[in-house]
């Protein structure tokens, strides 16, 4: 596999599945580790116990921080959904695609399927290939998740849904009169189905559904819960109390954690059903989140929220375990961000790329395994909903620019995340030779993936 050069420098019963198990190819195929990742929707940086929530309680999560790695300097490669999902798909900057913002609904724009996907090079070295949960990579059926390589998908297609309908009416949140109209969007491959149950639970559910199908082979699954997503519906809510006016603003902070913790809760069922099966020992469990959080979220100590280039909109709890392989109960503060995690995971799964695959991210396993960090640059941008942004973080050292011109409320910053992670003392004035350093290394980046293009 090769990188792009830095610029710049108890026992359970099997029981019937909504998946068929698959006979593996080889015999050797039984010594790869079976992948699951956690991808929890604007879930906050502060926003679990292992990050200092004083008001949540998500032992199972924190379970992972205990038994595995927990990254304080991981970062998601977008500021929303759709680019960062690009990035965990491909391996590299989502600007490469031309999803540089969240995909709107009914939009005819996807991500294209590639023969080095993630899911398919998996499922080309012998992995059965899951998705279970949220998409948000185009609703066209030339962009479904099964034209990507996973072999099984149950989910949505777009941005959100409703909890208990599982119907998507976007109303305040945007789209066009036409587009306002409600529909139902949960499928099961490219059928659309009905269920009556929370969904976040029906993800675990079916989550655990596919590993039993396939104990005896190795399995990726992407567990893609859309908790914490608005609209903030928690579980167990009569049915005269579901409805949300506003997608966005109807909700409160408990409502938000109760959220949080039934997804938690779904993680635990998750990891108890690894140990019962005996496969915790080989297994590489990832979590993290495609975004920073909302309204509701608790990002602190960080500034900001989703959708911003701050830290609050895009540095991401993450947690890694595989028992023997990553040291448990250890902090890293090796900066990371979503794509790193396609190209460990190839790595962990022994995957011999094409030579024309050209990922952007690096394999952390390494670092994280021998405690090592090494020095990053990694970059950001974003346009959209009347935001133009774009950051460099170089070591400890991020630049951050925000506006368009002089005359349209350019700023620039500097920060030194090591001293300031709340992005408060602007040192700009103090360091004008790393400003103009930083310029340089965006306007090499950006002539490498190109322009801004427009997210149709």
């Amino acid at each position: 596999m090769c990188t792009r050069a830095l610029i710049g420098g108890g026992v359970l019963l099997a029981c019937a599945s909504l998946f068929g198990a698959v006979e593996p190819k080889q015999a050797s195929l039984s010594t790869l580790p079976n992948v699951i990742i956690f991808i929890m929707d604007d879930l906050g940086y502060g926003d679990i116990g292992s990050y200092g929530a004083p008001d949540v309680r998500t032992p199972n999560i924190d379970r992972l921080a205990r038994e595995g790695v927990r990254l304080t300097y991981f970062y998601a490669n977008g500021a929303n959904c759709s680019p960062t999902r690009t990035a965990l798909i491909t391996g590299q900057y989502q600007q490469r695609f031309a999803i540089e913002a969240p995909l709107p609904p009914g939009t005819d724009f996807g991500l294209r399927p590639s023969n080095t996907s993630l899911p398919r090079l998996l499922r080309q070295r012998g992995y059965a290939t899951a998705l279970i949960g949220k998409w948000h990579l185009g609703q066209e059926p030339a962009f479904h998740p099964n034209k990507h390589g996973f072999d099984e998908f149950w989910g949505f297609l777009g941005p959100a849904v409703d909890y208990y309908s599982h119907d998507w009416t976007p109303g305040s949140a945007g789209g066009t009169s036409e587009r306002n109209r409600t529909h139902h969007d949960l499928y099961h491959n490219d059928r659309l189905i009905t269920t009556s149950g929370y969904l976040t639970d029906e993800i675990t559910a079916k989550a655990k559904a596919f590993i039993e199908a396939h104990r005896d082979r190795p399995f990726f699954i992407d567990v893609s819960y859309n908790a914490t997503h608005w609209p903030f519906q928690p579980p167990d809510l009569p049915e005269e109390k579901r409805p949300r006016e506003d997608l966005v603003r109807d909700g409160t902070r408990a409502e938000y954690v109760a959220m949080l913790e039934r997804a938690d809760r779904g993680v635990g069922e998750i990891l108890d059903l690894l140990d019962g099966l005996q496969l915790a020992g080989n297994t590489l469990v990832i979590f993290t989140s495609d975004n920073g959080g909302e309204w509701l979220s608790r990002n602190a100590p960080l500034f900001h929220r989703k959708s911003t280039l701050w830290e609050g909109g895009i540095r991401v709890p993450a947690l890694l375990r595989w028992p023997g392989q990553l040291p448990a109960g250890t902090v890293s503060k090796q900066v990371g961000i979503t794509m790193d995690l396609t190209v460990s995971i190839l790595a962990a799964a022994g995957v011999s790329t094409p030579t024309s695959y050209r990922p952007d991210g690096i394999n952390l396993l390494p670092l994280l395994q021998n405690g090592r960090t090494i020095e990053r640059t990694l970059f950001w941008r974003i346009k959209s909903e009347g935001r133009d942004q774009k950051a460099v973080r170089k070591g400890r050292w991020k630049y951050l620019r925000d506006g368009v011109g002089v005359f349209d409320g350019l700023h620039e910053f500097i920060f030194d995340l090591e001293e300031d992670v709340g992005e408060r003392q602007d040192l700009a004035a103090a360091k004008t030779d790393l400003l103009v350093e930083m310029r340089k290394l965006l306007q090499q980046w950006e002539a490498d993936v190109g322009p801004p293009k427009p997210t149709r």
